[in-house]
């Protein structure tokens, strides 16, 4: 399964789930944010179902459902949303979202055009990431480099293995390295495709042994993981490791985030089925349910989640569901690849409910912020941030 088509696959799964009564206010305002490009630029695509239909829920329904999720907020909870640039792949087409800059505050819309002018080397992620392949040597990954070996090549956007010669006993390994302000894509040597965020590192075969368990280890970081089957490789398992925590795959997508500087480490899984292995214990997730596992007590809990606020990030969008200011500030900090210092600590908890384009640049975010009352000053000092 190709980007377009996984792309395709996530719209369409919010449609459905607007359809069924499931969408969260964040993914109602990306459908409207949809509906209105798609207005401007497009004719309609007959693979999102019957048009007037669509047309008429979201125009009218979608409104009124984000005016009353508002409505019954708490009061400490800010709701701030963006969109920027999105492109989703909707049968087999890509369609470029406009930027729409509209942010709902308490059901009132006000509209923000200007830009922050800043001074500042803080750059906007993008593809990116270290090879380290088996003989020790390391080959930097990025946007518009060629690479290519016997079993693999890159565009210097993502990294496609291939299985011409399944390998002996004698394993040899890579490892890909993203770095903060990076993103990578990779495909294993058995078809398995793999996301990973900022700041990540990923162990992997150059090529499994057929027949025996397909091991993979994500040393640090969040990886988003679209496993080949098991029937496919002669019943061959396939394991997600990271440190003494395991996750064997009974199904076919999910994601982990497991940031050494975080205490947690969460398994989502969005299709099929994962048993999480921790200190000689299985714990079965089915679809929607998220395993946690903190390390500073050795105690693993579980949840039903919205998986669009997980997985959002490997679709080019930052989704935040009653997350505070310094929660958010971290994720931001890979992404753009700085350092923030909160000078009043008591913005630090303001929950924020919204979503952010991944390619909106950080001083927009800011000024936006300090538009809305929710930080009173920042300042950039190279790639430092100063919040009060």
């Amino acid at each position: 399964m190709n980007n377009t088509e996984m792309n395709n696959k996530f719209f369409r799964r919010l449609i459905e789930r607007y359809l069924e009564g499931e969408t969260t206010a964040d993914e109602l305002k990306l459908l409207v944010n949809y509906y209105e490009s798609f207005q401007k630029e497009n004719e309609w695509v007959e693979a999102l179902g019957p048009e007037h239909v669509i047309k008429e829920r979201m125009l009218v329904n979608i409104l009124e459902a984000i005016k009353d999720d508002e409505e019954i907020k708490q009061p400490k909870v800010i709701s701030i949303f963006r969109s920027a640039y999105v492109k989703y792949a909707v049968a087999a087409s890509i369609l470029a979202f406009v930027a729409i800059y509209t942010f709902i505050n308490n059901g009132t819309g006000s509209i923000v055009q200007e830009d922050a002018i800043v001074n500042t080397s803080i750059e906007v992620g993008t593809n990116k990431a270290v090879l380290t392949r088996e003989d020790g040597s390391n080959i930097t990954l990025e946007k518009g480099e060629q690479l290519a070996f016997d079993n693999l090549e890159s565009n210097g956007e993502e990294l496609v293995y291939t299985n011409k010669e399944p390998a002996s006993k004698a394993i040899a390994y890579n490892y890909l390295t993203i770095p903060r302000g990076g993103q990578f894509f990779v495909k294993l040597s058995d078809g398995t495709q793999v996301w990973l965020n900022s700041e990540s590192k990923l162990k992997y075969p150059v090529a499994f042994v057929d027949g025996e368990k397909r091991m993979v280890e994500l040393l640090y970081g969040e990886a988003y993981f679209d496993v080949s089957p098991s029937t496919a490789h002669k019943g061959s398992k396939f394991m997600v490791t990271n440190n003494n925590h395991e996750i064997e795959v009974l199904g076919t997508e999910f994601n982990v985030k497991a940031y050494s500087n975080e205490s947690n480490i969460t398994t989502t899984l969005v299709e099929g089925k994962v048993n999480v292995k921790y200190q000689d214990e299985d714990h079965i997730l089915l679809p929607n349910q998220q395993s946690v596992l903190d390390r500073s007590n050795n105690i693993i809990t579980f949840n039903e989640v919205d998986v669009f606020h997980e997985i959002s990030w490997k679709e080019g969008i930052f989704s935040f569901n009653n997350k505070t200011l310094k929660d958010i500030m971290m994720v931001l900090s890979r992404w753009y690849d700085f350092n923030v210092e909160f000078k009043n600590k008591a913005v630090e908890n303001e929950l924020f409910v919204g979503t952010l384009g991944k390619d909106e640049k950080i001083e927009n975010i800011l000024k936006n912020l300090k538009d809305l009352g929710i930080i009173n000053k920042y300042e950039f000092h190279e790639k430092n941030i100063s919040v009060e």
